[in-house]
């Protein structure tokens, strides 16, 4: 199977939201977009001999229509996007793992909760960000296409695009995330904003609990200098793309989210990492899921 764009749908407006979106970053990396949706467990279960339905007919006569009006809407969107559609069998979060493993990225919804609570990530989107082992898309219901053009494109979203930020860790920076919001800021022809954050330890604070202001600049020029460092093998690789650097002392979430604002696409890495209880999500990225208005990319990297 032709590496795609996958998108989970579940009837619900905010994946069609999402769909829409896989669409046309599908038109952006000339690749097939396929929309999937998991039935949550098998059609049929073998008892004895002769196997039974497990789900009802109208249960699968949902799913497909489901599949193929949202096929027909995003066709006519888009048109001359090659668009095939999938049902599995799976339960959603097994099943949207494997689609995203044949995929270049994975796109799922979130229900806009609206004013500072920010986004609703459910438990299935929150265990396939965790899990996959794949680039993950997540986009807030009622995301429009003007939404990621600079203010002032018409309704189409012909326009230039906003930048797209980078979140890099100070500790780490990782050239696959790099790598994937450079190729992103490439194929918008956008700006590429990366912001590099770091909590300072406490020989960094004065008596009174700020920030020494001689150690901010000191640190924040470290930092500087470490993000030239990891950028520059890029800037080369990509030499379309304008880059502007930031560095930020303190709750780099905080500064992504209010950069996602005027982004076009965030872009965040996490640590293939497990704990006790599972695949986990470092906080910082867990708060961008829940609280930034540009859709948000997951990349995974060791």
């Amino acid at each position: 199977m032709p590496r795609t764009i996958t998108a989970g749908l579940d009837g619900s407006p905010e994946s069609l939201t999402a769909a829409d979106w896989a669409a046309r970053e599908a038109l952006l990396r000339d690749a097939p977009l396929r929309l999937v949706h998991a039935l949550g467990r098998q059609p049929y279960v073998t008892l004895g001999e002769a196997p039974q339905p497990s789900l009802s007919p109208d249960e699968i006569r949902w799913a497909d229509r489901m599949l193929r009006e949202a096929e027909v809407t995003i066709a006519g969107r888009h048109p001359g996007l090659r668009i095939f559609t999938d049902r599995l069998t799976d339960e959603p979060v097994p099943a949207l793992l494997g689609a995203a493993g044949t995929a270049d990225l994975l796109v799922l919804g979130s229900r806009g909760l609206g004013g500072v609570a920010g986004f609703l990530v459910g438990s299935v989107a929150a265990a396939v960000v965790a899990g996959s082992r794949r680039p993950v898309v997540l986009v807030r219901g009622g995301l429009r296409p003007e939404d990621e053009h600079q203010p002032g494109t018409v309704a189409s979203g012909t326009g230039p695009f906003r930048d797209v930020v980078l979140g890099l860790n100070s500790a780490a920076p990782d050239d696959t995330v790099i790598a994937f919001a450079f190729e992103s800021a490439s194929q918008r022809a956008a700006r590429l904003r990366v912001v590099l954050g770091r909590s300072p330890e406490l020989p960094y604070y004065d008596n009174g609990g700020d920030l020494n202001a001689e150690l901010h600049d000191e640190l924040t020029g470290e930092m500087h200098r470490a993000l030239s460092e990891a950028l520059e093998p890029w800037r080369h690789k990509f030499p379309g793309v304008e880059v502007t650097e930031q560095a930020v002392i303190g709750k780099a979430a905080s500064h992504l989210v209010e950069a996602s604002r005027d982004a076009s696409l965030l872009v965040v890495g996490r640590r293939r990492r497990r704990t006790s209880i599972g695949a986990a999500i470092a906080p910082v990225t867990h708060a961008v899921l829940h609280h930034a208005t540009a859709p948000v990319a997951v990349v995974p990297h060791d």
